[in-house]
């Protein structure tokens, strides 16, 4: 009978640090860096849960030099707009290294939304400068990184390199929405930033989807159908095979629930009216 080889002998391991939330939201950046896991990179997105516009991914690098500078900085949705357009232009000027990559909605139609948003991270990442040693993710972990990496739940709201991504990604976005709105001022993208607010559902019902909106959801491609908007053979078949709504409104139970709930329209399931469903029948045979 063969013998089992040896048991390898037991590596010595670093202590176990304990990082505790109320320590701070440089905390964990400074952990990791004491253990030799520096530079620490954040990564966040923005526009994940909007029906229009691009998907924006930003990564950062930042200097423990900068606490002080850097005060207040922490979740882009708990400042506002002016605090974030300070921390934007402070990120940009004094940042070790950052990275934003934009997504456009034919793409997002293509891939997913999380399946772009995983491959927006690995994008925004492999763009920065400096190469990190460890990566911070905002909530789930993402594959194929090119760094140890960990998923920290809430992570833009208690590590500071997770917040200064959200902000780049969200002021970028911003930015790019309000320069859609001179060119589509109907819909009001300066306003709500391509999120299903009252006043761009009942726009989008009226008019019809434009091409910054993701056909991929079961409210754009019903308004384009509603409206007799043509729908390329391209999105149509994605607006069939992907799943944003979590499925094709024609595999969930219709009903006239809201159109869309608080977290955008990228989460309503349920809530599909019985003519979306019809909608989402026809995409998957138009030509």
């Amino acid at each position: 009978m063969a013998r089992r080889p040896p048991s390898p002998p037991d590596l010595p391991r670093p202590p176990r640090a304990v990082v505790r939330r109320s320590a701070g939201i440089w905390t964990l950046q400074a952990t990791l860096h004491r253990r030799g896991l520096g530079p620490v990179a954040g990564v966040d997105e923005a526009g994940r849960g909007a029906c229009s516009g691009p998907l924006v991914v930003a990564a950062c690098v930042l200097r423990a030099a900068d606490t002080a500078a850097l005060d207040g900085l922490t979740d882009s949705k708990l400042l506002s707009a002016g605090r974030r357009e300070h921390f934007h232009d402070l990120l940009v000027a004094r940042g070790a290294a950052r990275s934003v990559v934009v997504i456009p909605p034919a793409e997002v139609d293509a891939l997913g939304v999380h399946v772009a948003n995983l491959e927006g991270m690995r994008r925004a990442v492999a763009g920065l400068a400096v190469h990190p040693g460890y990566v911070l993710t905002d909530g789930f972990r993402v594959p194929g990184l090119t760094a140890p990496n960990m998923a920290v739940i809430g992570g833009d709201r208690v590590a500071a390199c997770v917040a200064a991504a959200s902000v780049l990604a969200k002021v970028t976005r911003d930015r790019i929405m309000t320069d859609l709105h001179e060119q589509w001022p109907r819909y009001g993208f300066a306003d709500h930033k391509g999120y299903c607010t009252e006043e761009h559902t009942a726009a989008l019902l009226t008019h019809g989807p434009c091409p910054e909106h993701r056909y991929s959801y079961v409210n754009v491609i019903a308004a384009a159908y509603r409206n007799g908007k043509w729908v390329s053979r391209t999105r149509a078949a994605a607006a069939r095979r992907v799943v944003q709504n979590g499925g094709p409104a024609g595999h969930r139970p219709a009903s006239d629930a809201g159109r869309c709930g608080d977290s955008g329209c990228g989460d309503w399931t349920s809530g599909a009216a019985p003519e979306m469903s019809r909608a989402m029948d026809r995409a998957g045979s138009d030509r």
